[in-house]
């Protein structure tokens, strides 16, 4: 009985769709192009916030040791370093570990470094990073205190422009995504609106002779579905092609260390899911809001 009754919410939810083909066109047209604005939004979210956590990862502050701190002095540094707060952990790089890394930088032109060899100029160096890199300022200003701290390297400004930036661009898109959901529901409501009115007879034939409120609602409920999914197929496929293309064809090639997107495999599928989910979920809130204000069943 159950299956039976499954099996009529399904057939009934599917002839709606094609009795009413050319709104169901327009509707999942509709759908296709906010949840394409909406997807596309989204790939910006997800994707700031993954260049943000890589900003976040890379945040260090560089300890330049006084050159006049004597050998137990540069060690207690550690030690005060440790227990000062918000700080993850801290690693030693003496002068000529800089020297090496300074090498390294400058690649072809590093031989003219060669005249430091025996009398290295550079300071021995701490290397700090914190639990929370959003307050590295905070912690900057603790760590000057400490004895035998010449100078900080830290991208004093920058660090913290670039996440008030970051932060106001998380906010905008969310706020963004909000209101295109409920646009969505507005649009794949009005479909179903139209289809309980041209059915309004039937469904009073349905109550009068028993039909539970459930019972009429499912066809609805489904027909939501199959709305927000089908309007989300569209949406997927663009955005997974533009996305392959930009990763492959841009980034990739452009290998610019700070634009570093999220790759395309596992997050293509991930982002289907979620279109497909934002759509069955919105096709049933707006199946759900036109049954209840207009039926009143």
């Amino acid at each position: 009985m159950i299956f039976k009754s499954l099996f009529y919410h399904f057939k009934e939810s599917w002839k709606n769709l094609f009795r009413n083909a050319w709104m169901t066109f327009a509707s999942v047209s509709s759908v296709a192009m906010t949840l394409l604005i909406l997807g596309g939004f989204i790939v910006m979210t997800m994707n700031l916030n993954y260049i943000t956590q890589g900003v976040e990862n890379k945040v260090e502050i560089r300890v330049h040791i006084d050159r006049t701190a004597e050998k137990d002095e540069v060690t207690a540094m550690r030690s005060k370093l440790e227990h000062v707060k918000n700080v993850k952990s801290v690693e030693f790089s003496s002068k000529d570990d800089e020297l090496e890394l300074m090498r390294e930088s400058w690649g072809k032109n590093s031989s003219v470094l060669d005249m430091f060899e025996q009398n290295n100029p550079l300071h021995d160096v701490y290397v700090v990073k914190l639990v929370n890199p959003q307050d590295v300022e905070k912690a900057a200003k603790d760590i000057e205190s400490i004895d035998f701290v010449d100078k900080l390297q830290y991208g004093k400004g920058f660090v913290n422009n670039l996440f008030n930036v970051t932060r106001i661009g998380r906010y905008v898109g969310i706020g963004l995504i909000v209101g295109l959901i409920f646009t969505t529901i507005f649009l794949i409501s009005n479909t179903i609106k139209i289809t309980i009115i041209a059915r309004r007879r039937e469904i009073e034939i349905m109550r009068l002779v028993g039909a539970t409120n459930a019972f009429i609602r499912w066809p609805f409920f489904l027909e939501g579905i199959w709305l927000g999914t089908l309007g989300a197929a569209i949406p997927i496929g663009i955005l997974s092609l533009a996305y392959y293309y930009l990763y492959t064809n841009v980034v990739e090639r452009l290998n610019v260390q700070f634009l570093q997107l999220l790759p395309p495999n596992p997050f293509l599928y991930q982002l289907a899911g979620i279109l497909i989910g934002i759509g069955s979920i919105i096709g049933v809130l707006a199946s759900l809001m036109s049954i209840r204000k207009f039926l009143k069943v």
